[in-house]
């Protein structure tokens, strides 16, 4: 049996969260889970404020399901969450966490990666966090499984018509999974809102770059913010400024460097 995790309330749910986790030695995301009792604070409350009514919501690279879950249990009303996880163990964690909040009306669990094709590729796998699998091969000893790749079009394009809120948190390939759902990302861009972890690092592991990925984001003509956890605001930027941040991370290979930007029209934090 997995391990069970508590969290401390979350303003704007409408219970309190208890999700399974992996072994707490074995996860750096389920340690933190269980010794602080909360995961990403200030990006919590963003996405709260984030969530609308009715909102067609994506969790690319949903892990063991803590956003989906998190957006199914909030207060706004009803909601269609799609939560997207490749490895067996977290999406056994990912299911096992919708039924256990009963999130099972509003959370549509598929096990895929999403990308720009379709096909079976290996998922290079992490020891210690179970969140930073990788689709792509590195320098590093690493036990892989295959798993299913879905071009984002082909997922759910005949049971929605337009993505409200998105969370990408794919380890490199968040270039592939915004190509393979551009058109509809396009067609929704009046209204959706993104928050993306952008890693130079690893989108350049991965074969891309983060100014390509701001680039593709730039031609959505929506606002650019940092996701500044530390002082709990979000502070504007822009694609150029980005870019630029990118390039200068890239210019030292040994720089992991990351952070969260958040892109579309900001909420109201209270």
């Amino acid at each position: 049996m997995y391990p069970l995790a508590t969290l401390d309330p979350i303003p704007g749910l409408d219970h309190r969260l208890e999700l399974y986790t992996h072994p707490l030695d074995d996860d750096l995301v389920s340690h933190k889970l269980h010794q602080q009792r909360r995961w990403e604070p200030f990006e919590s409350q963003l996405w709260l404020a984030s969530l609308g009514e009715g909102d067609v919501v994506l969790d690319v690279g949903a892990n063991l399901g803590y956003y989906s879950v998190l957006s199914a249990c909030a207060s706004v009303g009803a909601l269609r969450v799609f939560a997207f996880e490749p490895e067996p163990d977290n999406y056994q964690l990912l299911c096992a966490n919708i039924e256990k909040n009963r999130a099972q009306a509003s959370v549509v669990a598929m096990h895929v990666a999403l990308g720009d094709s379709s096909g079976d590729v290996p998922l290079h796998l992490s020891s210690s966090n179970k969140g930073d699998h990788q689709l792509f091969s590195t320098d590093q000893a690493r036990d892989s499984v295959l798993v299913s790749v879905l071009r984002g079009e082909d997922a759910i394009s005949e049971q929605v018509d337009r993505i409200d809120l998105v969370k990408i948190d794919t380890q490199g390939t968040e270039l592939a999974v915004l190509e393979g759902r551009w058109p509809m990302l396009l067609k929704s861009r009046s209204r959706v809102r993104l928050l993306v972890e952008l890693t130079p690092f690893s989108l350049r592991a991965a074969g891309a770059s983060g100014a390509q990925l701001i680039e593709r984001l730039s031609r959505l003509d929506l606002p650019f913010a940092i996701v500044d956890h530390v002082e709990h605001q979000i502070a504007p930027s822009s694609a150029d400024a980005l870019m630029e941040w990118c390039r200068n991370v890239d210019s030292d290979p040994s720089d992991e460097g990351f952070m969260n930007i958040f892109v579309g029209a900001p909420p109201k934090l209270s």
